[in-house]
């Protein structure tokens, strides 16, 4: 029987640097895939005081579409709220260092007569599924990014005046033999206009965090381990406060610290990078293994070589909550989906532009929807096929 303990987990909202970086490298992934599904792309984006430089690799038309991407630079930065001294949509100055991919990559990568497409990069990825919530996310992290996404609600449509986009949210709960039992601190320090105080703020930010969270959970919540700005004033913020890059919150993008993380960034990358699409492979497959009741909490581990199809290996662990022999559904896993870079891109129809809305409050525990194609990795449709294993 698990012990009991405290757990904390923290999200940034779209407005933090690194998140602006994140979802302008991750909307010329969408640019360069809308023109051809199979394009390369490695994006990497710098953000600072009203300057945004991005470099990388792009197997596409990258010289012939560098005012197109970076118009859409300035519509991300505006989308996202940014119309300040230190960093505005309109006048910020934008470098553009993409490039044609390596050659050396492509040869690898690339099926041909003789071989399979291979992984673009040798790596670890992980996948991860609970029953904390509904979406089978670890409560913490989850509750984090609710925060923050209704704060940004708020604070587009006009109900929260008076925020402005860079903000962060951390939530702590007390686990009773394993269970969430109740919120025991929460930190919501957010980007603000001049002249308003912390009371200000933590009287606007209280109706979220109790839309955010269960009631029941927050019942023995007290002021004191409420935490509003607590530095006291949080006017400059953003890139003007803090340079932001590309893939820095991978914590934040995952599972936030209550699953193993293969050290591999997402935003920037098309799906033939498996730091991506094998992460989102991972979490799929242990999403469907926990919805079939196989067990309460699964950890799904892949290894890659570059260039290679398959991968290395495959490790399921559910930390003692399993009803069948974890063997066994290791072996079942290669049966249900074809694992290699290509049989994942297929099987969750990752060559579309689906990413830019994947890059603020998480990459899992989203909604899928089907339509779009938004979120593929957390449809539910081995369920059935995974019930017949008990």
């Amino acid at each position: 029987m698990k012990r009991d303990y405290i757990f904390t987990s923290e999200s940034v909202s779209e407005g933090h640097p690194d998140k602006v970086s994140d979802r302008i490298s991750d909307m010329v992934v969408d640019h360069f895939i809308s023109k051809d599904p199979f394009a390369r792309v490695a994006c990497e984006t710098l953000t600072t005081t009203n300057k945004v430089v991005l470099a990388g690799e792009v197997r596409g038309p990258v010289k012939d579409d560098k005012e197109e991407v970076i118009e859409k630079v300035r519509e991300c930065i505006k989308d996202i709220g940014y119309e300040q001294e230190g960093f505005h949509w309109k006048n910020a100055e934008i470098s553009y260092f993409l490039h044609e991919q390596s050659s050396d990559i492509a040869m690898g990568v690339d099926s041909g007569s003789n071989k399979e497409e291979g992984a673009g990069d040798q790596g670890i990825m992980f996948g991860y599924a609970c029953k904390e919530t509904d979406d089978l996310m670890p409560a913490p992290i989850y509750y984090s990014h609710k925060i923050l996404e209704l704060m940004a609600q708020g604070r587009k449509d006009g109900s929260l005046k008076g925020l402005e986009p860079d903000s962060k949210s951390q939530v702590s709960l007390k686990y009773v033999k394993g269970k969430p039992r109740a919120v025991t601190s929460v930190v919501i320090s957010t980007q603000h206009q001049e002249g308003l105080s912390p009371k200000d703020i933590k009287e606007l930010v209280t109706p979220i965090l109790k839309k955010s969270i269960p009631a029941h959970l927050l019942e023995g919540l007290v002021d004191d381990e409420f935490y509003v700005n607590p530095t006291g004033n949080f006017v400059i913020g953003g890139p003007d406060g803090d340079t932001g890059l590309t893939g820095r919150k991978i914590i934040v993008d995952t599972y936030g610290g209550a699953a193993p993380h293969g050290g591999g960034a997402f935003s920037g990358k098309d799906p033939t990078k498996v730091d991506r699409s094998a992460a989102y492979a991972a979490r799929y497959l242990a999403k469907n293994i926990v919805a079939a009741d196989l067990c309460t909490e699964c950890t799904i581990q892949l290894s890659y070589a570059i260039g290679v199809s398959k991968p290395l290996s495959i490790y399921v662990n559910t930390n003692g909550t399993n009803n069948i022999d974890e063997e066994k559904i290791e072996k079942i896993i290669p049966e249900l989906m074809n694992l290699t870079p290509k049989g994942i891109r297929e099987k969750l129809q990752l060559n579309k532009p689906i990413y830019e809305i994947t890059s603020a409050y998480g990459h899992f525990g989203r909604k899928h929807d089907s339509q779009k194609g938004f979120f593929s990795w957390e449809a539910l449709d081995l369920v059935e096929a995974l019930k017949s294993l008990s």
